[in-house]
């Protein structure tokens, strides 16, 4: 609990109409899209870089942590404030201070919707891809510092991709600025890519420049369903082996077509065991070629239907197949671990048929989905928590999923962080050398453990503060 003389000073800094203390307020501000809920000390909303310097310097002097926290969409405890102290939320920097045309760049603030900045630039003739499914709602400061990825980037890539420089308050309140607006850049350290994906933990991102590029020239839609999950997995690798770089290629499995059949009765057919959705983009005469071409190829694989938009309506009615999923998913049950396991792409059918053995296992519904042209599955392990030991069963899986796609090369996270509930099992996956270089940069940025503590590697000192 923070004294009162500490809550005063923090009012001086933000001003009294940008910071509570209410616990009904601050409930608010300790959770996200996991199960988990922590209640802050307070809750500030600061406007610029020099009141965030400010309030991480009190902290400090003081020894209380901060949580930064953009729109709380996050999918691994990233921004909760376990433990208390200050959630700074950074909504209010929600500015797209410029947008370059002839260097093709653009500066934003944190708190910038990314389906705003989107469709600012689009209307300029510009095209920003990442693409997360939160978009409407997620932050471009949370997207950088979980490194957001989303559909497209199978084709152009992760956030950190698009960032070229950032303003960041570093832990212990200095301000600094990273990388620039050039395209070439390699004096001293990458701080730029060090920070993104760094989950808040070195430091708080307070301007961002963003590349962007020209908009494609048009896009094209397909729907394709396969009679094996086999089937579908070779498409991916037939289409991209022969020179097709698809802006998406979305996959769903047999558990999703069902969920989704059974809800909203689409007409899938009965012999469908996978779907994948692809969609290419760039010179209009040349994705007809593309896409009539993907049909060749993709036809002797164990295609049961081919569908292809012939218009912007059409494309929206077949990535509703793909949008309904989340919806038709909690008639199976009412709590959902949504985990984003990535394997190498041909490894998709194995890692899919060991999951289906850790569903058997475990007796509890697992549904997949997910980015098949980068191998990232969203594993959707189904529980309900009035049923005894479901929870902990459910549990039990996730560290066996975690580990099947280890053990195929693979990761444990491709987009959705660390953060704390990922934290138990980072073990899994990094080396204690590889951990103690990361706890040698923490503690060199922030010694005092002020930001963000206990998120990606459990850290000492940091206790349980449920709401």
């Amino acid at each position: 609990m923070l004294e009162a003389h500490l809550i005063a000073e923090l009012t001086k800094i933000v001003g009294p109409e940008n910071i509570t203390t209410s616990r009904q307020d601050m409930i608010c501000y300790g959770y996200d899209a996991t199960q988990m809920e922590f209640l802050p000390d307070a809750v500030l909303h600061p406007a610029n870089a020099f009141e965030v310097s400010e309030v991480l310097k009190l902290a400090n002097l003081r020894r209380f942590p901060v949580f930064p926290r953009g729109a709380g969409s996050g999918f691994t405890g990233g921004s909760l404030p376990k433990g208390g102290g200050v959630v700074l939320v950074t909504t209010r920097m929600n500015r797209i201070l410029r947008i370059d045309q002839e260097n093709l760049i653009a500066e934003v603030e944190p708190g910038v919707v990314t389906e705003q900045f989107q469709l600012a630039v689009e209307k300029l003739g510009f095209f920003y891809p990442p693409d997360p499914a939160s978009l409407k709602f997620s932050t471009l400061g949370g997207n950088v510092a979980e490194n957001a990825g989303g559909p497209r980037c199978v084709k152009y890539g992760v956030t950190r991709d698009f960032v070229m420089g950032l303003e960041v308050v570093l832990p212990t309140g200095e301000i600094i600025r990273t990388g620039g607006e050039t395209y070439k850049a390699v004096v001293g350290y990458d701080l730029t890519r060090l920070l993104c994906g760094s989950e808040g933990t070195l430091g708080v991102i307070t301007k961002i420049i963003f590349k962007i590029l020209p908009f494609p020239d048009a896009k094209k839609t397909m729907l394709t369903i396969f009679d094996s999950i086999d089937g579908a997995a070779k498409a991916v690798s037939t289409i991209i082996g022969n020179k097709i770089i698809p802006t998406t290629l979305e996959f769903m499995d047999y558990a999703t077509l069902q969920c989704v059949e059974r809800r909203f009765n689409l007409g899938i057919p009965a012999e469908g065991r996978a779907v994948l959705l692809i969609e290419v983009d760039g010179d209009r005469d040349l994705i007809e070629k593309q896409a009539a071409m993907i049909h060749d190829l993709i036809k002797p694989l164990g295609l049961v239907q081919f569908r292809a938009a012939r218009d912007a309506a059409e494309s929206e009615e077949l990535w509703r197949v793909r949008r309904l999923v989340s919806p038709s998913l909690r008639d199976i049950n009412p709590t959902k671990y949504n985990e984003d396991v990535v394997v190498p792409r041909s490894k998709v059918p194995e890692i899919i048929r060991t999951i289906e053995k850790i569903q058997q296992k475990y007796d509890i519904p697992i549904v997949n989905f997910g980015h098949a042209g980068d191998g990232n599955i969203h594993v959707n392990i189904m529980v309900d928590k009035e049923v005894p030991g479901m929870d902990e069963k459910a549990h039990e899986a996730i560290r066996e999923v975690f580990q099947a796609a280890l053990d195929l090369n693979g990761t444990m996270s491709g987009e959705h962080g660390v953060g704390l509930s990922k934290a138990p099992y980072i073990e899994l996956e990094l080396s204690p050398q590889q951990i103690g270089a990361m706890k040698a940069i923490k503690a060199a940025l922030d010694p005092n453990n002020i930001l963000n503590p206990g998120k990606m590697f459990p850290w000492k000192g940091t206790p349980d503060h449920a709401a």
